[in-house]
């Protein structure tokens, strides 16, 4: 799934475009027991009620798409009988009305899910009706001619709120307030078939991780079946390990400069693209020359790739590009620098010495007070 297809499914999470159709839920304490389910109607909830799921299934298709939002794709062991995909699709064909396989979806969530504390397992089921669309991208509402049936799943963290004073209106007394358990913004969430070229992809599924460092691979893997990707950090410090063992000792300061520029240019040239740029073996490689690595250090290239990628093919420029700053590091000095103006910064020999120069053109300020020459 692009940008834009996520966002189609987003404008759904409104009163005047709801395609959900059921509701089900599952609170879950810290001791892994169900404590309480919920099987419903949507559109039979409380007007209140469904505005904060709402926001609930907005955030589960939020954040940046290849660092919260993933898209995999079910291995071919998964698709066949007895696989993820086949139960999954089950699952969404009963509509979420057969109460055993609800209840199997919900223990293979609390089996696979490692959380400490009390969460609330939220699944609906959707069938969206995609307009087609004039020869001028206008959206023609009578003439849809595909229907977008999918599931949503979202874990949110059910945690006390804060203790504090509160006002009493029957009272008219400021007192200490009641402590309630609230269900939080979700942490997890996948969204089953993909929506790809405004169609069903039953290959795929989109998911969702608040925090990109933390995939759940339990979770992705008996859940969903898919194959783990790396994340968006993993990708970053994989790239640095191929461009540190491929450039080797001869790596210079010109050359991983160079690397950054490139990177950063490749990124604003790719902006208004709806896909992620990703980055295969030939386009890491073909950035490596472009930016001064000599043929030599080449030579090295393929097999690093091979040792520390493995299965992995790709990664997304987003995540192994620095676009908030340039950092140069040594034991005792951190200077970060524009990541626009790394050229201000060089590296010369002075008296023997390596040294990192930066240019001062005009204003130069140290603890917040201005220095004059």
């Amino acid at each position: 799934m692009n940008k834009k297809e996520i966002l189609e499914i987003r404008r759904q999470f409104t009163p005047e475009n709801c395609a959900i159709t059921r509701i089900c839920g599952c609170y879950v304490d810290h001791e892994k027991e169900k404590k309480s389910e919920l099987k419903k109607a949507f559109l039979s909830l409380p007007e209140e009620e469904a505005f904060k799921y709402f926001d609930i299934f907005r955030h589960t298709l939020s954040g940046t798409l290849g660092k919260n939002m993933i898209n995999m794709e079910f291995p071919l062991e998964q698709e066949l009988s007895g696989g993820t995909q086949e139960f999954l699709l089950k699952l969404r064909d009963s509509r979420l009305e057969d109460d055993l396989l609800v209840e199997e979806f919900y223990d293979k969530v609390i089996e696979s899910y490692d959380y400490p504390e009390n969460y609330y397992i939220i699944l609906i089921h959707a069938v969206y009706d995609v307009p087609g669309k004039a020869s001028d991208g206008e959206e023609m509402f009578d003439a849809s001619d595909t229907v977008y049936e999918h599931l949503m799943c979202s874990i949110c963290p059910v945690n006390l709120s804060k203790a504090g004073l509160s006002y009493n209106a029957h009272t008219n007394n400021i007192e200490d307030r009641i402590r309630d358990w609230v269900v939080d913004m979700p942490v997890k969430g996948f969204l089953f078939p993909a929506f790809t070229d405004r169609a069903s992809n039953v290959h795929q599924v989109l998911y969702y991780s608040k925090k990109p460092e933390e995939l759940s691979p339990d979770f992705i893997s008996n859940v969903l079946g898919s194959e783990i990707p790396l994340s968006a950090g993993d990708q970053k410090t994989s790239f640095q390990a191929i461009v540190s063992d491929t450039l080797g000792t001869s790596c210079d300061y010109e050359t991983i400069r160079n690397i950054h520029d490139n990177l950063n240019e490749m990124l604003e040239e790719a902006k208004e693209a709806p896909e992620p740029l990703e980055l295969s073996r030939p386009d890491i490689k073909r950035l490596l020359e472009r930016s001064g690595a000599s043929e030599e250090q080449m030579s090295a290239f393929d097999r690093e790739f091979e040792d520390v990628m493995g299965e992995q093919k790709t990664v997304l420029a987003s995540n192994i590009a620095s676009t908030r700053t340039f950092q140069i590091e040594t034991p005792d000095v951190i200077v970060k620098v524009n990541p626009e103006r790394s050229d201000l910064v060089e590296t010369r020999e002075i008296d023997g010495r390596r040294c990192l120069v930066i240019a001062i053109d005009d204003h130069l300020e140290v603890n917040g007070i201005e220095i004059h020459p």
